[in-house]
């Protein structure tokens, strides 16, 4: 079976699948021609991933599942505590939260230097709050992309502008001006179509997921 027929068939992007490939949990053979060749046996592990991503396990468990290093009860037994410890950290942070907004708390009212010392505090004690440094990934690819289409298309447009500034100067044929300007107009769609496919891969990326772990 072709990858297309299984992105079809499971539910699961192109890029995905490859991700996998790469992180050992999807091992496909080889045809003669070369061709990666996808059976039942890979049809079903690609359903099993899929099951224990939406369920939050990360990479790395999964891969030692599927090596026999835990056993699908020792996985899952893992995943509860550490659920159990995130769902304490999210309680704590919910406490804070409401605690400064029945104080009526404003920015201006606010004790940084108490507030940051109970939360470290807190953090010594294993609540977990957010990584101040981790980057959002997705806004930070997604601002690339579009500086980067958006750096393409002005220079493709300032030559098309020049173009017809210089036929307004020494007139050209019509037919040869119209063939050099259809270039950048060409580069100019196929940026935006670029930019709009990358948008999509980043929104919904498997490998930014599995990066946090």
């Amino acid at each position: 079976m072709q990858i297309k027929h299984v992105e079809e068939l499971v539910g699961i992007t192109r890029k995905n699948i490859r991700f996998y490939e790469d992180q050992g949990l999807l091992r496909p053979r080889r045809a003669d021609n070369g061709y990666r060749e996808y059976h039942e046996e890979e049809i079903t592990r690609l359903k099993q991933i899929k099951i224990l991503r939406k369920l939050s396990i990360p990479i790395e468990d999964i891969k030692r599942v599927f090596d026999g290093e835990y056993s699908l009860d020792t996985c899952l037994d893992f995943h509860l505590e550490e659920l159990e410890r995130q769902k304490k950290s999210l309680e704590q942070i919910q406490e804070i939260s409401r605690r400064l907004i029945d104080r009526h708390i404003t920015l201006n009212m606010l004790e940084t230097d108490e507030c940051l010392e109970e939360l470290e505090r807190l953090e010594k004690e294993g609540v977990r709050f957010m990584n101040l440094n981790n980057t959002d990934t997705h806004r930070k690819k997604t601002a690339g992309a579009l500086i980067g289409a958006f750096s393409m298309t002005v220079i493709m447009a300032a030559i098309i502008i020049f173009m017809l500034w210089a036929h307004l100067q020494d007139p050209l044929p019509i037919g040869l001006l119209v063939f050099i300007i259809a270039a950048p107009v060409i580069i100019i769609i196929g940026t935006m179509a670029a930019l709009i496919g990358r948008i999509k891969e980043i929104k919904g990326g498997e490998e930014d997921e599995a990066s946090k772990y």
